[in-house]
């Protein structure tokens, strides 16, 4: 159990391995931190279940990763961001939350066409905050949605360079890229793991926008303004947990980001 200190972790959740850019992210910009990144494999993939569920599914792992110690919650998915992170801030209103928005506004300063493509799950265009973000920060851009259907899957399945993940990149981007899109948004975080992919089909002249360094930079602010920064004498740790097969997500680990590590089973 953490001492109720700043040398407690921060807590990541995603429904699978996505969220481990973000991860990367926080581990680069903040080495001195702890983290419990939890893998809620028995649930995935969260954009295709309903908001209800979602939320639901949330509000659980939040509870169990404050019961670990957790000092700020980070939900790295913008499927479970969608659905649940106002929700979550209600429920515990005494813990500070890092989400996923999908960036919209630098997308859109970054276009010179005025086509920004914005490629996410179904549930993430499905919930109030997206149309809030596109309302306030797309400056008359135009904004395409693009459904990834299945591709978070095969990022779990460990085919993000295999043949059906670029048929259906290329069924999905081909259109918009027509129609002028020179900006694409990764409105989900397993989709960091197919940019090879991506940028073998829409070519070197498209701006990719992924939001993991923000995000990372978002936690640092949070727990600086809270005065929560680890203290220079604790040797930090990152647990990896999963809530179905520790194993598997070790080797998922390994084959995405050439890191062995040791998870954990997590209870659900």
């Amino acid at each position: 159990m953490w001492a109720m200190t700043s040398d407690r972790p921060i807590g990541v959740f995603d429904s699978g391995v996505g969220g481990l850019s973000v991860l990367t992210e926080i581990r680069r910009q903040l080495p001195a931190e702890s983290v419990i990144y939890v893998a809620d494999q028995r649930w995935a993939p969260y954009g295709s279940r309903s908001l209800a569920e979602v939320r639901q599914r949330s509000v659980q792992l939040t509870g169990q990763l404050i019961e670990a110690g957790a000092k700020v919650i980070v939900v790295a998915c913008n499927s479970a961001s969608a659905a649940a992170l106002h929700h979550l801030r209600e429920v515990y209103p005494h813990t500070p939350f890092v989400g996923m928005e999908p960036a919209v506004k630098p997308a859109a300063d970054r276009s010179r066409s005025g086509v920004v493509g914005v490629l996410a799950t179904e549930a993430t265009f499905q919930g109030e905050l997206f149309a809030t973000v596109v309302d306030r920060h797309s400056n008359g851009t135009e904004v395409v949605r693009i459904i990834g259907h299945r591709l978070a899957d095969l990022v779990e399945a460990g085919a993000a360079d295999g043949t059906e993940t670029k048929e259906l990149l290329a069924r999905y981007l081909e259109p918009p890229l027509d129609d002028g899109m020179d900006t694409l948004v990764l409105a989900c975080t397993h989709y960091a793991f197919l940019t090879s992919t991506i940028r073998s089909i829409v070519g070197d002249g498209v701006t990719l926008v992924d939001p993991a360094p923000a995000v990372a930079r978002q936690v640092g602010r949070v727990i600086t303004d809270g005065d929560l920064e680890a203290p220079s004498n604790v040797v930090p740790t990152v647990v990896h947990a999963s809530t179905l097969d520790p194993l598997r997500l070790a080797i998922q680990i390994e084959e995405l980001t050439g890191v062995a590590p040791e998870p954990r089973p997590f209870r659900w």
